[in-house]
């Protein structure tokens, strides 16, 4: 049991959420007010929306957005750290305009989308790009600046192709790095996504949440808002946590020779 030291036990991770959810249930049923639904009928709402259908059409709206702005990002903004992170000079031309960008407000960019381009499906995925982009070229170019230059050396002198030094020596040193980007894109991608929709979309999570807050359907804002998280947490469990433990192996030798 020597690799189980320090770890919590598994019921551990079972007794907040439930507990939150029973005294959310219990607030609710004490204060009886519309503004507060209780969890049955958050769920008989989601389920209701999902027998119509609307809750599917708007849910893949809003991921079918969230795909193509994050793979966007992520190879706009990789090429950009790579680049940065490899030369000085571009590094200096380049990141006054990176850190102006990391602190523009989401917001700005997307209303200036909307009026520059009108409320179109372009300009709503620019908005979530454009807002992503300069933090996965910054975390990027810390990896593209820690380049092991032996290696480097070593396919010099086995006169690497440019495509062999990119996938044998860059890749698996940036991975993990590419990781941090993805986990961090993906909680700040479709939180700007449902913004972008509620400003100026006709369909998604986004837009259907302000529907329901024109008529203070609290139930339904809820309803969306758990399936949304769910899917996102999915995805997070399937995907992202088992390619972020990957990118960790070689932080643990000896477990990866056990």
């Amino acid at each position: 049991m020597k690799g189980q030291a320090g770890r919590p036990p598994l019921w551990s991770y079972w007794v907040v959420l439930p507990s939150f959810v029973l005294l959310w249930g219990l607030i609710a049923w004490l204060l009886q007010s519309p503004l507060l639904p209780t969890p049955l009928n958050v769920l008989d709402t989601l389920i209701r929306e999902s027998a119509t259908g609307e809750l599917w059409h708007h849910l893949g709206a809003t991921l079918g957005r969230v795909v193509v702005a994050f793979i966007l990002a992520m190879i706009i903004g990789t090429a950009i750290g790579i680049v940065m992170g490899r030369s000085p000079t571009t590094n200096a031309l380049f990141d006054p305009l990176l850190v102006l960008l990391l602190n523009l407000p989401a917001l700005v960019t997307i209303i200036l989308m909307y009026v520059w381009f009108g409320l179109v499906e372009v300009a709503a995925v620019m908005a979530v790009v454009i807002n992503k982009v300069p933090s996965v070229a910054v975390t990027v170019r810390e990896g593209a600046r820690s380049l092991d230059y032996r290696l480097e050396e070593m396919a010099t002198v086995y006169e690497f192709t440019r495509w062999q030094r990119l996938r044998e020596v860059w890749v698996p040193q940036l991975f993990p790095y590419l990781m941090a980007a993805t986990r961090g894109g993906l909680a700040l991608i479709w939180k700007i996504v449902l913004v972008v929709e509620l400003l100026g979309r006709s369909s998604g999570v986004g837009f259907q949440l302000h529907m329901a807050f024109q008529v203070f359907d609290v139930a339904a804002i809820l309803a969306y808002s758990l399936a949304f998280i769910a899917v996102v947490q999915l995805i997070e469990l399937a995907i992202l946590q088992p390619l972020e433990r990957r990118s960790s192996r070689w932080r643990q030798p000896e477990a990866a020779h056990a």
